[in-house]
């Protein structure tokens, strides 16, 4: 079955989810999206076994095999400011730690990966040995950056999200936490203009973006590469499984612990830990807000009040 004569279905999921972040732009990529992975399946003469459904919020991703047979993960991705240079990110790590970059058509914002166990995420692990493969990977991940590469600088990343926290934060649904978004603009506004390291980070490190493989036990996908300092990539995982934290008792003191565990195992200063963790769970709040997922906008809100 060819790529050129193959039908392209969009998962529901994915459409809802680039419709309410993107608008028109999003419908619009959105209506170019099956041709556009039918010709690239047709051009590296891939056929498709299944899209997977959900799949990614800003991505479609489908099983494919080679001509030779061998097993890969087509990836067409809406592109962002956030996503425009996994693959370059990927061409760095090359499979250190990492999915395995295949090839890539980057204006495209198409990628063929090695293929992973999608079914097996890191979060099917129990949590303090989830942790300590996540620390693990992260000392794999966090490099310096190449010569001359094509990262934003945090600060850049940081001031793009100010912009839209400052946006979204008139949102009904956010009046009671005025005063914690200012806390956290102020603090991630601080954060950046005293940051004194300089690695290429992964950008959405979590377990869900951990998965298992065969040559590694566990390799990370779906960067959104930034350079900067440490503690911002780990403020990310420091919010992993938030409902069973918040479910904990005495919230506050379990939060503590695990921004301890977590900065002690990297070497990453507690207190920078926190103040990123604060700033990236008040705009994942927001950004749930504005997709109106309450649920998920609460949890964040809560995590971030119990810092």
């Amino acid at each position: 079955m060819s790529g050129a004569e193959t039908t392209i279905t969009v998962p529901t999921w994915l459409t809802n989810a680039v419709t309410a972040a993107h608008g028109e732009t999003g419908r619009a990529w959105l209506a170019a999206l099956p041709n556009g992975v039918a010709a690239h399946l047709a051009g590296w003469d891939l056929t498709l076994e299944r899209v997977l459904d959900p799949g990614g919020s800003l991505s479609l991703v489908a099983y494919v095999h080679r001509d030779d047979l061998s097993p890969a993960v087509l990836k067409a991705g809406l592109l962002t400011p956030e996503t425009a240079h996994e693959h370059a990110a990927l061409t760095h790590w090359a499979g250190r730690g990492a999915v395995l970059l295949l090839a890539a058509d980057p204006a495209e914002g198409v990628l063929l990966l090695e293929r992973l166990h999608g079914e097996i995420p890191l979060r099917s692990l129990a949590e303090p040995k989830a942790m300590l493969e996540a620390t693990s990977l992260l000392h794999r991940l966090w490099v310096e950056p190449p010569g001359e590469h094509p990262f934003p600088a945090l600060a850049e990343r940081v001031a793009a999200t100010a912009d839209r926290v400052g946006e979204q934060r008139s949102h009904p649904a956010a009046a009671e936490a005025q005063a914690l978004v200012t806390e956290a603009l102020d603090t991630a506004r601080d954060l950046a203009g005293s940051a004194g390291e300089s690695f290429l980070l992964h950008g959405d490190f979590h377990h869900g973006n951990v998965l298992a493989a065969d040559r590694a036990p566990w390799l990370a996908i779906d960067p959104r590469p930034v350079v900067g300092e440490r503690a911002y990539d780990l403020a990310r995982l420091t919010m992993d499984r938030a409902d069973t934290l918040l479910g904990s008792p005495g919230v506050p003191a379990a939060l503590r612990r695990r921004l301890h565990q977590l900065s002690e195992a990297l070497d990453v200063d507690r207190d920078r830990l926190r103040g990123w963790t604060l700033f990236r769970a008040v705009d994942l709040a927001l950004r749930a807000l504005a997709a109106d997922r309450r649920e998920d906008a609460e949890l964040h809100l809560e995590l971030a009040g119990s810092l």
